[in-house]
């Protein structure tokens, strides 16, 4: 019963074997899905197509006409066509998308003018990091402010609220129009689709701050200025930090979006073009790149934020 001990912070050894345990039960329950044909497997790969004419090897049959055809092969005293359970060509087995973590670096592109992948995700990386660093440094001081200011976050939080539902992706022709074809309506969706997410959860933070600090800082005389810089930041700057490294995962949700706005660039380009040409293994090694440099991105962060705040002492799950 010690795992499920409520909030009981686990020894490193239980969260090293649980942390690979979430990634690992997903993986066999695509393995089973792929390799073990009495799972699903609705279709069947022609291995050798027999008497019917517009079978080819490899080709991919549902087993209904699969069936049909074979009844009439055998009616007709023809060849009868061989084939093995198969899966859609949408989902390619585990194995296939591993080969592509390689193949993808090392093959060249199907057209001359398309990018590499590694070309195509540091374009990427680079949208998100503009996107993302206009957006803390606009949204984080306005949070602040009104995590502190009552009448500050009364004037600004209500649009603020209303502005956060309208879905960023609706403002992609309007940012084209204002900013052109290229980057600069990528980087504005990403920013509009984080802003105003950033403004609330922060001002939201930064209200959690102990009160009678505030009112300890005003007694001793601080200036409205100190009580920010000396107080307030300082007393939320570890929960800030953390909302940073959620709101930045949020910001990679509208990548994908944002990049079909305009010219198609960077990771989003790579994937349409690979799911073109139905190298769906390709579009998987890349949609599992993107969660791969996203998950490595906040665990630098949180080993960094562990380095920063030392007394930090957030229960780790």
């Amino acid at each position: 019963m010690r795992w499920f001990a409520v909030r009981k912070e686990l020894s490193p050894r239980a969260r090293l074997m649980l942390g690979a345990g979430s990634f690992l039960l997903p993986l066999l329950v695509w393995c089973i899905v792929s390799y073990v044909p009495f799972v699903w497997h609705p279709l069947l790969q022609v291995s050798n197509p027999g008497g019917v004419d517009y079978f080819q090897t490899g080709m991919l049959v549902d087993k209904a006409t699969f069936e049909n055809e074979t009844a009439n092969m055998q009616a007709a005293h023809k060849p009868l066509p061989v084939g093995t359970p198969s899966n859609p060509v949408y989902l390619p087995p585990p194995h296939k998308v591993f080969e592509a973590f390689y193949t993808a670096f090392t093959t060249k592109p199907e057209a001359r003018d398309m990018p590499w992948l590694h070309e195509s995700l540091w374009h990427s990386i680079q949208v998100i990091f503009w996107a993302f660093v206009i957006s803390s440094v606009l949204g984080v001081p306005i949070g602040i402010v009104c995590g502190t200011y009552s009448a500050l976050a009364r004037l600004i939080e209500p649009f603020t609220e209303f502005f956060r539902y309208l879905p960023a992706p609706a403002f992609g022709a309007l940012a084209v129009a204002i900013l052109g074809i290229y980057d600069g309506p990528k980087i504005a969706i990403i920013v509009i689709g984080t802003f105003f997410q950033q403004v609330l959860i922060i001002a939201n933070t930064t209200r959690k701050l102990d009160y009678s600090l505030l009112e300890a800082a005003l007694t001793l005389g601080t200036t409205r200025l100190k009580l920010l810089t000396r107080v307030v930041i300082p007393g939320v700057l570890p929960d800030l930090y953390r909302d940073q490294r959620i709101l930045l995962g949020w910001a990679w949700t509208y990548l994908i979006v944002a990049e079909l706005v305009g010219t198609s660039s960077g990771i989003t380009f790579f994937i349409t073009q690979q799911a073109r040409y139905e190298h769906f293994e390709n579009v998987y090694a890349a949609i599992a790149m993107i969660g791969i440099i996203g998950l490595g991105t906040d665990l630098v962060l949180a080993w960094l934020g562990k380095k920063l705040f030392p007394w930090d002492r957030t229960l780790k799950a």
